[in-house]
C-alpha cells in the first residue's frame, strides 16, 4: 500500500480537517487504512466513518517495542490502496523537549513514512516560508514531502502564501483548504465531539471533501507517498488460544477502545458480547468477564443513573467474584456516585467513592504504573505503560485503597508521583488507559486473570 502522513506545524493547524477532506476526497476510488498517531479515541471515529475501516493508534509511547508497532501499522493490509495516518498535536511535540519522544515526527522515521505539513495560513504570508524552512531544517531526517495551507482567505491569498515558500524553500505546495466556520468541528476536552453526537458531521464532512477535491493537487499528493507491504507477520503478543466470552460496554457513554486491543481479543479466541449500560436491561448471556472501557458517562448520566436493572445485574457479577476490567470512565461508574454540572447521580456502588467533574483537566498525557498488589491487569511490580486523560476526579472513601503507584517521567525524570486504581474482589478499574500490545506479558496475564481456559497454542 501507499503511505503518508498528514501532520501539523502545531495543534490547531488543521490537520483533522485536512485528514478527513482526503480520506472524503479519496474513499470513493481507492480502499484506505487509516490511523491516528497518539492515544486519542475521537478521530479515529471520524476516520472510521468515512473510510469504513477500523483506524488504528500507532504509539510508540503505548507499544516501546519497533518490531510491534510495524506490525500494528502492516497488518492486513494487502488489499489497501493508501495507509493514511494523521499526526498528533504539532509534528516534534511528544513527551518532554526531546523531538524523538513520541512524536509524530519520530513515527514518520520509524515507518519511514512521507510527511505532509499542515500549516496555518490565517494572518500571515511569507511569514509561513520561515515556519516551513524551519520544520524541514529542524529534523533532515524526517521525510517531509509536501506542504497544505489550511484557513487560506483568498486564491491571492494562498499565491503569495504558495510564492513565498517555493522561492525560499522550494517544496511541493499541493494546495489548501479555505476559511470556513461553519466547517470547523465542535471540540470537548481536548478533543472533537465524537462523529456520533454531531447531527450535520456527514454532510460537514461531504464539504470537506469537495473543497479537497478543488483545491488541493491529489494526484500529485498520492505520487509523493512512500509504499509499505503486509508482511503476513504473526502477532507479537498472540500466543495462546482461549476459551474466554467477553461482555464489552459498547454505547454512547463507553466507547474509547483501541481496535487493536479488540483485534488482539479476537485474535487469541476470545469471544466479545457487546452491551449498553444506557439501554440495556440485562448483560450478555454466557459471559465469564466484563470490560468498561472509557468515554463520556458524565453526558449521560441520568441515562446510566436510571438503568437500575444493568446496575443491578454489574453488581450481582461483581459480588458473584467474576473479573471486571476497567478504565477511566468504567472507572467513574462503578463508583457511588457521579456529580456533573446537571446534579449528583447514583452509579453502581461497587467502589466505595465518588466521582466528580472539575472544569480544568486534572490529568493528561503519558504514565508509568506498577500493582503494588496482585491486580486484574497486573501481578505485584508489574511495569505497564499508558494513558490518562481525565476531567474529573475520584475520591476514595475510608477502606478502599489504591492498588497502583503512579508516575509521569519527562526527559529523563520524575516529574509527578501519584497513588491510582482500585481492586474490590475482581473488579480493578484505574483512570489508566492501556494497550495490550505493550508488552505480551501483560496480554497474556489478563487473559489468565479474566478466568481463560487455554484449549491450544500457537
Amino acid at each position: 500500500m501507499k503511505k503518508l502522513m498528514i501532520a501539523g506545524a502545531t495543534s490547531g493547524s488543521g490537520k483533522t480537517s485536512v485528514t478527513l477532506g482526503i480520506l472524503s476526497a479519496l474513499s470513493d476510488t481507492l480502499r484506505i487504512q487509516p490511523y491516528k498517531v497518539g492515544p486519542d479515541y475521537v478521530d479515529t471515529k471520524f476516520h472510521s466513518r468515512i473510510t469504513g475501516r477500523q483506524s488504528r493508534n500507532i504509539d510508540s509511547f503505548l507499544v516501546p517495542d519497533e518490531h510491534s508497532l510495524k506490525y500494528l501499522f502492516e497488518r492486513d493490509t494487502s488489499d489497501v490502496d493508501l495507509g493514511l495516518v494523521e499526526g498528533v498535536m504539532g509534528l516534534y511535540d511528544g513527551l518532554g523537549t526531546d523531538k524523538d519522544a513520541h512524536s509524530s515526527a519520530s513515527i514518520a522515521k520509524t515507518l519511514n513514512i512521507p510527511v505532509v505539513l499542515v500549516v496555518n495560513g490565517r494572518s500571515a504570508s511569507t511569514s509561513i516560508a520561515a515556519i516551513v524552512k524551519g520544520f524541514i531544517e529542524f529534523d533532515p531526517a524526517v521525510p517531509i514531502v509536501g506542504i497544505v495551507v489550511n484557513n487560506v482567505m483568498s486564491q491571492n491569498h494562498f499565491d503569495l502564501i504558495k510564492g513565498a515558500i517555493m522561492r525560499y524553500v522550494n517544496i511541493p505546495v499541493l494546495g489548501y483548504l479555505p476559511f470556513k466556520k461553519s466547517l470547523s468541528l465542535p471540540s470537548r476536552q481536548l478533543g472533537l465531539v465524537p462523529d456520533n453526537e454531531l447531527p450535520a458531521v456527514d454532510s460537514k464532512i461531504a464539504e470537506l471533501g469537495k473543497l479537497t477535491k478543488a483545491h488541493i493537487d491529489l494526484k500529485q499528493l498520492l505520487a509523493l507517498s512512500g509504499t509499505s507491504v503486509d508482511a503476513h507477520l504473526p502477532s507479537p503478543i498472540v500466543t495462546q488460544q482461549v476459551d474466554l466470552t467477553l461482555g464489552i460496554a459498547q454505547d454512547d457513554a463507553f466507547s474509547f477502545y483501541y481496535q487493536d486491543n479488540l483485534e488482539a481479543l479476537k485474535e487469541a479466541g476470545v469471544t466479545l458480547k457487546s452491551f449498553s449500560p444506557i439501554a440495556d436491561k440485562a448483560l450478555p448471556e454466557g459471559i465469564d468477564a466484563l470490560y468498561l472501557g472509557g468515554g463520556y458517562p458524565e453526558e449521560f448520566a441520568a441515562e446510566l443513573s436510571a438503568n437500575t436493572a444493568m446496575k443491578q445485574a454489574i453488581r450481582a457479577f461483581s459480588q458473584a467474584n467474576r473479573p471486571i476490567y476497567a478504565e477511566c470512565g468504567g472507572l467513574m461508574y462503578l463508583g457511588n456516585q457521579l456529580t456533573t454540572s446537571n446534579g449528583t447521580f447514583n452509579m453502581l456502588g461497587l467502589l466505595n467513592g465518588e466521582s466528580e467533574m472539575t472544569p480544568r483537566l486534572k490529568r493528561f498525557g503519558y504514565c508509568e504504573a506498577s500493582p503494588v498488589v496482585d491486580t486484574l491487569i497486573g501481578a505485584a511490580g508489574t511495569k505497564l505503560v499508558g494513558h490518562e486523560f481525565h476531567h474529573s476526579v475520584f475520591t476514595a472513601n475510608t477502606g478502599l485503597e489504591p492498588v497502583l503507584r503512579m508516575r509521569k517521567v519527562r526527559d529523563g525524570a520524575v516529574v509527578d508521583e501519584w497513588p491510582g486504581g482500585y481492586q474490590v474482589r475482581q473488579t480493578f478499574a484505574s483512570y489508566l488507559h492501556v494497550h495490550f500490545y505493550q508488552s505480551k506479558t501483560v496480554f497474556n496475564g489478563l487473559l489468565d486473570r479474566l478466568g481463560a481456559r487455554v484449549h491450544a497454542s500457537h
